[in-house]
């Protein structure tokens, strides 16, 4: 099996093309500056790459790009897209509707064209690319879809609650939903692995540290507050 992974930002698309068997990737690459002057890069596994100064008008055709480039004879590493079984995409804010990854229907993609106000820089390009790989794969091909906000669904409202006026929270759904979370899951489950415990017998504080920061505290598996 082998699975596309798209990262869609406000103005870049990332991905990487993984071989689940192996559990390595393929290719990866990057289309950036979308809609300003547009820059691809593509990279295979063994070791051929490419690299062109393009117009890139929106996500749409930055995927184009992408999927030309896993097909390519020369920065190829399948012979149709066929071969790919399902795709991937991290979503910023899944807002209160979302608590686990799901794969993507139309009521799918409705919720998440709601959660634009609350994440505008990300989840409209999230939308874009997922509409994008409907017109290239068709809609029979699985597409599923992970929440950076979902891990910290279990949060309780002490937590989550601004101290601001209660009808802010009801009116615009602002409150804390934290960020990060694919990133704080996956560092939790493997401190605990190599700490030969359970998760859920672990009281644990995860760093996410990058162009955005982010401290998240857990105790027995979930998430008890983030920054």
């Amino acid at each position: 099996m082998k699975v596309l992974v798209i990262n869609a930002g406000s103005s870049s698309l990332k991905y990487q093309l993984i071989d689940m068997n192996t559990e390595k990737w393929l290719a990866k690459g990057v289309c950036d500056r979308i809609g300003v002057d547009g820059v691809f890069k593509h990279k295979t596994f063994d070791g051929r790459e490419k690299k062109i100064t393009t117009e890139i008008d929106d996500h749409m055709a930055a995927f184009h790009l992408v999927t030309d480039a896993l097909v390519d004879k020369e920065t190829g590493v399948i012979s149709s897209l066929d071969e790919i079984s399902a795709i991937g995409h991290r979503v910023v804010q899944g807002g209160a509707a979302f608590d686990k990854s799901v794969l993507v229907t139309d009521e799918v993609i409705h919720q998440i064209e709601r959660l634009i106000p609350l994440a505008p820089l990300h989840n409209g390009p999230e939308v874009t690319a997922i509409l994008a790989c409907q017109k290239v794969f068709g809609k029979e091909k699985p597409q599923c879809v992970v929440f950076d906000t979902s891990f910290h669904a279990s949060m309780p409202p002490r937590a989550y609650m601004y101290a601001i006026p209660y009808e802010y929270y009801e009116k615009y759904h602002i409150r804390r939903y934290g960020f990060h979370g694919t990133s704080h899951r996956y560092v939790s489950l493997h401190c605990a692995h190599l700490m030969h415990q359970p998760l859920e017998d672990i009281k644990m504080i995860t760093c996410h540290i990058g162009n955005g920061s982010s401290i998240t505290a857990i105790l027995n598996g979930k998430v008890i507050d983030t920054s």
